[in-house]
């Protein structure tokens, strides 16, 4: 055991004493005692030796906030000294407000493919051939990502719902991270100004379902842009992050006139209400207590800092030796 407590001055100097054990003790100045402090304390905790890497898939329709997810999570966790970074898997974007570790764009662009006579595809069928472009290229994703351990990294992925309900480019993303042993959590975001209204808040379950179907990962769905809602409409919201399902089927089944309508609604607020599938968190990035309950949930989804281990200080002896010698050559120059 290492301790420190000061014990009055050496020379012209605050002396401190190191207390090692039980039975040794000896005076040093305060700058060598903390050196010795943070050699010893760097030898308590390590990772695991074989340390896994975590990635968040950041998904939802176009224009519920992914990018800025992604600038407001990268800014928290520095805040908690914790290292993430973003690839960029979407062709089409223009601007985003964080540094990328990997762009697809640099890989292929949806401009690109628009204006290639042979192809003559649209918007949306240009970014579908871009993402399979993409597929047949994960050599391209493994060369930006290198191969460091305990990598922790957000994916801003495209909007288009068709690559999450009946295209397999996702779902062989996803598995290609597991085989490079990444832990994936999806993060499903949805525009809580859309989602203030029963069947628009239905639709957004049903498409957050299908994501979580189609991919058979674990999953946190968040309404985003929680800071842009007045005092009324976030009281009104409230309701809908923990949904009573057949309550909400009760308010609006006066506006369904089609008997087969009303059933089916039913039966899918049933299927969501009886087995707990969808659930949401609020996202608010101007409040880092809500930036942090989300966090919190996904590190605990994908299990992140469960692998923490202990070793023995003496695997850092010789640094540590570095630093008593460090210690009795003051003392002799005393």
């Amino acid at each position: 055991m290492l301790r420190s407590k000061r014990c009055g001055r050496t020379g012209d100097r605050k002396a401190i004493g190191i207390e090692i054990g039980s039975h040794f003790t000896f005076r040093t100045s305060v700058g060598v005692a903390r050196r010795l402090e943070r050699v010893w304390l760097a030898g308590l905790v390590t990772r695991g030796a074989d340390m896994p890497r975590y990635a968040q898939l950041v998904m939802g329709p176009a224009g519920s906030g992914k990018s800025t997810y992604c600038a407001t999570m990268v800014q928290h966790c520095e805040a908690l000294n914790r290292s993430v970074q973003v690839v960029n898997l979407d062709p089409a974007a223009e601007h985003f407000n964080y540094p990328v570790m990997a762009d697809i764009r640099e890989l292929i662009e949806v401009d690109d493919v628009m204006e290639d006579d042979s192809l003559r595809f649209g918007p949306n069928g240009g970014l579908v051939f871009c993402m399979e472009y993409f597929a047949n290229n994960f050599d391209w994703l493994e060369n930006c990502l290198g191969h460091v351990e305990d990598d922790y990294i957000l994916f801003d992925c495209p909007g288009q719902i068709e690559l999450y309900t009946h295209l397999p480019v996702m779902k062989q993303l996803v598995q290609q991270l597991e085989q490079w042993e990444f832990r994936v959590c999806g993060v499903f975001l949805v525009d809580s100004q859309f989602m203030v209204e029963s069947f628009k808040f239905i639709s957004g379950i049903l498409a957050a379902l299908s994501a979580m179907v189609s991919l058979e990962i674990p999953q946190v769905n968040i309404m985003t842009k929680m800071d842009l809602l007045s005092k009324k409409a976030k009281k009104e919201i409230e309701k809908f992050l923990d949904p009573d399902m057949y309550s909400l089927l009760e308010d609006s089944s006066s506006n369904l006139r089609s008997k087969k309508f009303k059933k089916l609604t039913k039966a899918i607020c049933g299927l969501i209400d009886d087995y707990s599938m969808v659930r949401f968190l609020p996202y608010d990035q101007s409040d880092e207590e809500s930036m942090n309950i989300v966090l919190q949930h996904i590190d605990f989804a994908i299990q992140y800092g469960e692998d923490l281990e202990f070793k023995e200080p003496k695997e850092h002896e010789d640094e540590s030796s570095s630093m008593f010698d460090e210690y009795f050559q003051e003392c002799q120059g005393e």
